[in-house]
């Protein structure tokens, strides 16, 4: 629910929560929007890259600090919990078979 500036040119020059005053409301994904962000295109498809890596470097500290018993699970919000819960769950169930070059029967 971002708020707009325009520059002169009619470009959008800044993005805000709330209305500054004079602000003009934009929906979220407004082509207008998207492109100040860096969403579309090769830009957007790189940033969304460098996000999910980052997802999984975060997860990664996560587990670090739960296993040099820093923090424990429950620590975290439930909300977070079950989102950890379903990530690692889905990889292992990804991962699980990725690499798998023979049958059960150990046929190929």
């Amino acid at each position: 629910m971002p708020f707009i500036r325009r520059d002169a040119q009619g470009a959008i020059d800044s993005l805000h929560r709330r209305d500054q005053g004079g602000a003009e409301f934009l929906p979220d994904d407004h082509p207008d929007v998207r492109a100040f962000v860096g969403a579309d295109g090769e830009h957007g498809e790189r940033f969304a890259a460098l996000d999910a890596d980052f997802v999984r470097v975060i997860e990664d500290v996560i587990d670090t600090l739960i296993s040099k018993n820093v923090i424990n699970i429950t620590d975290l919000p439930v909300e977070a919990q079950t989102k950890l819960f379903s990530r690692k769950s889905f990889r292992e169930r990804a991962t699980k078979d990725a690499l798998k070059l023979f049958g059960d029967d150990g046929t190929v």
